[in-house]
Order: structure tokens, then sequence, then C-alpha cells
């Protein structure tokens, strides 16, 4: 990582679970970036909530590819963003996603830029989602959460503090 990036917590679930949580986060830092890596106990979304907020206030544009087909769509009102927006990650396959949230400490809404890429059992996907959550409080816990199932023993989640982007 950039001499920029300074680990501020790490979580890796000794057993299957559906919820990494990331709590009183401090507000020193421009912005923040999470890296997910692990795989799931079942195909599901992972979808990332704000100060433990699930009402309608997040939105997401959608870009993906499986290797045969490419698509886009988008997301109003919805009640967390998403790692993987139109793509299941597949159960037991290996997947990495990161979120970078912008601004997160700021008094304007935050936006992010989601990535995630799991393999397919061999064919694969790819997504990137541009996120919004419409909400003006500093952002002081993250909630990692799937949609369905859980993530696996040893699946990994670190969050960095980014001085000065």
């Amino acid at each position: 990582m950039a001499s920029t990036y300074e680990p501020i917590a790490t979580s890796t679930l000794g057993t299957a679970a559906s919820t990494i949580t990331f709590s009183s986060i401090p507000s020193t830092y421009t912005d923040l970036r999470i890296v997910l890596a692990g795989s799931v106990t079942g195909n599901c979304l992972i979808l990332l909530r704000f100060n433990n907020l699930a009402t309608t206030i997040y939105s997401t544009t959608n870009l993906n590819a499986n290797g045969a087909t490419v698509g886009s769509s988008r997301g109003s009102n919805q009640n967390s963003l998403s790692f993987n927006y139109s793509i299941f990650i597949a159960a037991s396959q290996p997947f990495l996603a990161t979120a970078d949230v912008f601004s997160y400490a700021g008094s304007t809404n935050k936006t992010t830029l989601l990535t995630s890429q799991n393999d397919l059992n061999g064919s694969g996907a790819i997504e990137r989602n541009v996120g919004l959550w419409r909400d003006t409080s500093a952002i002081n816990r993250l909630d990692i959460i799937t949609s369905a199932n859980t993530l696996a023993a040893g699946t990994t989640a670190t969050l960095y503090g980014i001085l000065k982007a």
C-alpha cells in the first residue's frame, strides 16, 4: 500500500458470519479504503452500510461483466450499497472486493467506489459500482453484510485510513 494508507483495523473470520463491523472509526483521515478477500458459503451479494443505517438513502450505478456478457444498471433508494450489485459472489469461489469512501468525515453526502472480482469456477466476474450515501453525517461505523448465506471462515477485511488524499 502507498505510504498514505494507514491500517485502522483488520478482521479475519474464525467461523462463518453474515456481518463484519468496524466501529469507532476516527475522523482523522481524508478517505477510507476497505479490502475484503475470501469466499462465501452460498451465492450472495455483499453489502455495505454506514453508521448502522438501513434506510433508503443509498444509490448505486453499476458496470459488470462475466466473460460472456456485459451490463449496467442503476438502483435508487436502496437500504445499502453493494460491492457486487448485479452478479452474485459464487459459493466457495474466491473473491476480492474493495470500497473507497471519499470525504467520510465531511459534512456533505458521501460518494464511494466499490469493486468486486470473483472466480466463477473458471469464467469469473467483475463489477464496478459508484455509490452515494445521501447523508451528511460523518461515518464512524461500517458494516459489511451478506444478502443471504455467510462470509466463510478465513475471510479477511481490512479498513485503511488515507492521509492527505
